[in-house]
């Protein structure tokens, strides 16, 4: 294992995002996806669509982080800007490739769909970039320098990872552990964290309060400690001292992944 940090960055692209029509959940499982690679997700932006914005984000970005992860605006209407940007941003050429055309033709052919002019947009690649393939609809994504440019639908976003991960020099993995303390308020614990987080710089902890309306219209609250460290030995045995101080304050801890115990 390497003591590398290699961080990421994601960038969401989309009006509907901004106006809260749309509600994103690509960052988390690009998060979760780069985890066991070994890759942070240190950073994350929402820009809307318009080209300059978006270029200026992805130049910024890529100078700053080991990988950046664009997500949106490479479909098939006016307002599909994202490769356009991208190209801009590289400074390269950008038109319908032969090879993604290819692609395009062929799963449009087998599922005897038209292919238009407007779905022919979907090919529109950076010179030398290199495709990444899309399992669920066939038009791809692409990869320019440490740029990964995925579609804005989370479905088809995920297919796409799967291409990307053999292009990942990653660092060390980071792992994670929950302890989930119902019926405790994030301020019964709070003194006891500060504590923890002195004593064990090299673990990230965090504690992340919740409640719900229960079956009877009870209100059930409850805060769930994370803690994180790219040494297991060291994540456990905080785990067991967050445990012991759910336990001290009147909680009945639940680890998961569960206790050996």
């Amino acid at each position: 294992m390497t003591d590398k940090q290699v961080l990421a960055a994601v960038l969401l692209i989309g009006d509907e995002l901004l106006s809260g029509r749309t509600r994103d959940i690509n960052l988390s499982e690009i998060a979760k996806f780069l985890s066991p690679l070994g890759v942070s997700v240190a950073e994350c932006r929402v820009v809307r669509d318009e080209q300059d914005e978006i270029v200026a984000a992805v130049n910024h970005l890529r100078g700053r982080y080991d990988y950046v992860f664009t997500t949106g605006g490479i479909g098939p209407t006016h307002d599909d800007i994202t490769a356009d940007a991208i190209a801009a941003a590289f400074n390269l050429h950008i038109d319908v490739r032969a090879d993604a055309l290819a692609i395009i033709e062929d799963w449009y052919a087998k599922s005897k769909t038209p292919l238009t002019e407007s779905r022919k947009r979907m090919a529109r690649v950076p010179e030398g970039a290199s495709l990444i393939a899309n399992p669920v609809t066939g038009a791809p994504g692409f990869q320019t320098g440490n740029v990964f440019t995925l579609a804005g639908v989370p479905k088809i976003a995920r297919g796409m990872l799967e291409d990307v991960a053999h292009r990942i020099e990653g660092g060390s993995v980071t792992y994670s552990r929950t302890v989930a303390t119902s019926g405790l308020r994030e301020g019964d614990l709070a003194d006891g964290l500060g504590d923890l987080a002195k004593a064990y710089p090299e673990v990230s902890i965090g504690s992340y309060p919740y409640f719900f309306e229960g079956p009877d219209g009870e209100i059930v609250r409850g805060t769930n400690l994370v803690a994180r460290s790219t040494d297991e030995v060291l994540l456990n045995d905080v785990t067991g001292k967050l445990a012991d101080l759910s336990r001290s304050v009147g909680g009945k801890p639940v680890i998961d992944p569960p206790d050996a115990k």
